[in-house]
């Protein structure tokens, strides 16, 4: 992003300004990486730094900007979110979100995107209104492949349930669908009454069934519905060949 905007401004080589930003941003950021992520991280700046000299002078024709933005992004999450996924940075603002996932909890990929739409907002007085707005549409396509790569190709969902029928509900989930059912011990706040909660991970096509056997036992069971990806276990991947 910086790198994009002095080449605007002064026309500098994008390639050296990256090493030599990236060069900074690494040594700021070391104490907060792994000795493997800095090695990764070290690959992944020289080889962006490489290409970006390689390819200055290349001018791809094209008037649809719209699906050029949309490739970028593509382009862009893709390699960004592999090299994340094997424990490498891009440097850059990628150390800026390692960091802030590390200390803060915030998702890689939304963290990235944060500190992106920064730099990007940064640059409306030089890009102009409508290239800030491709910038943003580029930088969210990007965000969601990333996000796509990084937390993995298989989404399911992971159900709780708090019902009076508990016992019984966990018995049809049992026969009726063959997956298996957690069962935490706890007690409602206000009424200190103890339940017993259920805890199911299941594929996003069973859901509606499931919805249905919960309904038909106790249609004034709670019911939470979160999304979970890379399952591993029993009925899901092998953890031994991921």
């Amino acid at each position: 992003g910086i790198t994009i905007i002095l080449f605007y401004l002064f026309e500098w080589s994008p390639g050296l300004l990256s090493l030599i930003i990236n060069a900074f941003l690494l040594i700021v950021g070391y104490k907060y990486l792994s000795k493997m992520t800095t090695i990764y991280t070290i690959v992944a700046v020289a080889f962006n730094s490489l290409f970006l000299h390689l390819t200055e002078s290349w001018n791809i024709s094209s008037d649809e900007i719209v699906i050029n933005a949309i490739f970028g992004g593509v382009f862009a999450g893709a390699g960004i979110g592999m090299i994340i996924r094997v424990g490498g940075t891009t440097a850059g603002t990628t150390i800026l979100a390692r960091i802030t996932n590390k200390y803060l909890g915030w998702s890689l990929s939304y963290g990235l995107l944060f500190f992106d739409l920064i730099v990007a907002f940064s640059s409306y007085f030089i890009i102009g209104a409508e290239g800030l707005m491709l910038t943003i549409l580029m930088l969210y396509i990007g965000t969601k492949t990333m996000e796509f790569i990084i937390e993995g190709l298989n989404p399911k969902k992971a159900i709780t349930i708090i019902s009076n029928e508990a016992d019984q509900i966990a018995s049809q989930v049992t026969v009726l669908m063959d997956r298996g059912v957690t069962v935490f011990s706890g007690h409602g706040y206000y009424t200190k009454a103890s339940k017993d909660i259920l805890y199911i991970v299941i594929s996003k096509q069973e859901v509606l069934k499931l919805k249905r056997i919960v309904k038909a036992t106790d249609s004034n069971a709670f019911i939470a519905i979160h999304d979970v990806r890379d399952v591993f276990g029993e009925g899901f991947l092998d953890i031994s060949k991921s």
